[in-house]
């Protein structure tokens, strides 16, 4: 489960040997042995954290509070701004079991609660808290029902009272597999955690990721409405920008000191150890409720990003959660804090490029593709994970590099099976990771296992349910599923959410509105996508959604504009295309047979497939 490390980036860069010893010293000598002396399990190790499975809640709120005990006890001579520091969630609840993973709402409600603990606590729910009680003797304060995401019940909190842990309880609150029973089993979500000065770091090297604090919203009115609304945004704007993998993301408990003073960005940064900051204000006029955000780069003060929203306060959680939703996928996914590391990393000498600066650069190509930035991508990629052959978000981009590579002419049956084979990779080393099983789902789509694709593609959405980007890709594949109205709707959304999406958004909205119907969105969309940048799906979309429109005129002219381009496109060959269901390769075939392209597919073009779709006219001979 994601958590928040201070200090991330500057210490992986200076690689300082002694905090990663001291690190392997406290799992070795003080968490490992007591995990086994209280039968714990450890589930999966995430770099700062791990999620650990117990058969006895006493065990685990015991084995909670002696981690804690010994961790504070073994750094004892460590000067404060040196130690290292946990923040533990512990629930009782039902689980899926994935493989060797546990998935499902026991599992999110540890870690909500981990996100919520203070550092150097143990917080537990209500339902651990009512099968452990008077069995330990630990003096636990209720901390009150929080209101956590994803979770549709206020879940109830017990804090235990330790001489770990900050004193501050006042916490705010925030807004298929096999199910396996756990009537005795239980769950820690134990993660490094970070307040003020303190260093932190995972056990073993990682990659440097972009660090953001987002400080308390301002509220401008005063008022105690307002108040509960900037801060719910900026408890929202927290966690959801947790769910992007490329971020570290401070805890609201970090940047809380920061509420109703003044401060100067720069010392922010310095003291969270952070890249960048978020900062805002909410005031209410009346009727009407005005938000502005910015982004500042927190080492030199220059702002980055801004934006305002203007909106009538009818509906204030309506409006919380549009302004969100905008401001997490304009800054997270591939928004304006990636545009900013593309530039930085693109500013670099190229002999000085670390991994993640060239999976950056690798990024940045793909969303801008061309035949020739493509190609560069797949290098880049290639070269960043020599390096760090763990980086998941490399497997998930490489993927997507190697698909988009068959828009340029490379060869489906030669690149898909290192598409796939990437896609699963990033799975593998990140079943967390929303962009991870949304390619995965790209891929089984075009191996024609459409029910896999979906499972994979709502994971992710469970995983990440505001990414703009998933959203996005989702909508390419639902008429495929059967959904073609969805699909639409899901675009619809995913632009909402983030109208400056880059063009290799486009051929996803584009092929939605034309399933769909919408040929006049499709070429809206189509016709804002630079011309450079539009592949051999986009000309055909674009000749065929005239043809949708009875525009005959226009739909023979972008059909022989198509064929200037790809002069060996046939509506046969083209509906038979890897991964269309059987009534899309009926629309595309008939539409752009309609837009003037030739009709028939040559016999050895058709030769692979299992049951190739004809048209009547070409089903009683084979074109020559």
């Amino acid at each position: 489960m994601a958590a928040d490390i201070v200090g991330y980036s500057r210490l992986i860069e200076s690689n300082e040997a002694a905090t990663l010893a001291t690190i392997k010293a406290l799992r070795a000598e003080v968490i490992d042995p007591l995990l086994a002396e209280h039968n714990g399990r450890v589930v999966k190790l995430m770099g700062d954290g791990a999620l650990v499975e117990f058969h006895s809640v006493v065990d685990a709120v015991a084995c909670a509070v002696a981690v804690q005990n010994g961790v504070a006890a073994h750094q004892g001579k460590t000067p404060p701004e040196r130690r290292i520091v946990f923040r533990v969630g512990i629930n009782l609840g039902d689980v899926v079991v994935e493989g060797e993973d546990l998935l499902g709402d026991g599992v999110n409600i540890a870690a909500r609660l981990e996100q919520l603990c203070l550092p150097g606590g143990v917080l537990i729910s209500g339902t651990a808290y009512d099968h452990m009680k008077g069995k330990l003797g630990l003096p636990l304060d209720f901390t009150g029902e929080q209101q956590v995401k994803n979770i549709s019940e206020p879940v109830r909190t017990y804090s235990v009272r330790m001489d770990g842990a900050q004193r501050n309880w006042k916490l705010r609150s925030r807004r298929f597999r096999r199910w396996l029973p756990m009537a005795a089993a239980a769950l820690i979500v134990l993660t490094l955690a970070g307040v003020g000065g303190w260093w932190l770091l995972p056990s073993e090297p990682a990659l440097a990721k972009s660090s953001i604090a987002v400080l308390p919203f301002d509220n401008l009115g005063r008022d105690e409405a307002t108040g509960r609304l900037a801060d719910g945004i900026t408890e929202d704007i927290i966690t959801d920008l947790a769910q992007f993998p490329d971020f570290h993301v401070i805890a609201r408990n970090s940047t809380a000191v920061y509420a109703g003073t003044p401060v100067d960005v720069r010392q922010v940064g310095k003291d969270l150890n952070v890249r960048y900051v978020l900062e805002g204000s909410v005031q209410r006029e009346g009727d009407d409720i005005r938000v502005t955000a910015q982004l500042i780069d927190a080492a030199s003060g220059a702002h980055i990003w801004s934006e305002r929203w203007d909106r009538a306060a009818a509906d204030v959680f309506a409006v919380q959660t549009e302004i969100v939703q905008q401001a997490v996928n304009r800054l997270g996914g591939s928004g304006v804090i990636m545009e900013a590391e593309h530039r930085a990393a693109q500013r670099k000498r190229p002999e000085s490029l670390s991994a993640y600066e060239k999976y950056l650069l690798g990024r940045d190509r793909i969303l801008a593709p061309t035949k020739e930035r493509v190609n560069e991508a797949i290098e880049l990629f290639k070269r960043a994970l020599d390096e760090e052959p763990t980086l998941a978000r490399a497997w998930v981009d490489l993927a997507w590099a190697y698909n988009q590579s068959t828009d340029y002419g490379a060869d489906f049956a030669t690149v898909h099976p290192l598409s796939a084979a990437a896609a699963r990779r990033a799975v593998e080393l990140d079943p967390m990771d929303a962009g991870a099983h949304s390619v995965l789902g790209h891929m089984m789509g075009l191996d024609g296992d459409f029910s896999r694709a979906k499972a994979e593609f709502d994971t992710a959405l469970r995983l990440n349910p505001g990414s703009a980007d998933i959203l996005a890709q989702y909508a390419a594949w639902a008429s495929t599923f059967g959904e073609p109205e969805r699909g639409a709707e899901l675009a619809d959304q995913a632009i909402r959410m983030n109208p400056n999406y880059p063009p290799a958004m486009s051929g996803w909205f584009y092929f939605a509105y034309f399933m769909a119907g919408r040929y006049e969105d499709a070429l809206r969309i189509l016709d804002k996508q630079p011309v450079e940048n539009r592949t051999m799906y986009g000309w055909v979309v674009r000749a065929a959604s005239y043809a949708g429109l009875g525009e005959e005129e226009k739909a023979n002219a972008a059909a022989k504009e198509a064929l200037e381009h790809y002069p060996d496109i046939t509506a046969e060959g083209f509906a038979n295309e890897p991964g269309f269901n059987d009534s899309e390769r009926k629309k595309l075939a008939e539409t752009m047979r309609d837009a003037g392209f030739p009709a028939c597919a040559a016999a050895e073009k058709l030769a692979s497939q299992a049951k190739a779709f004809r048209l009547p006219e070409c089903s009683a001979s084979v074109a020559p």
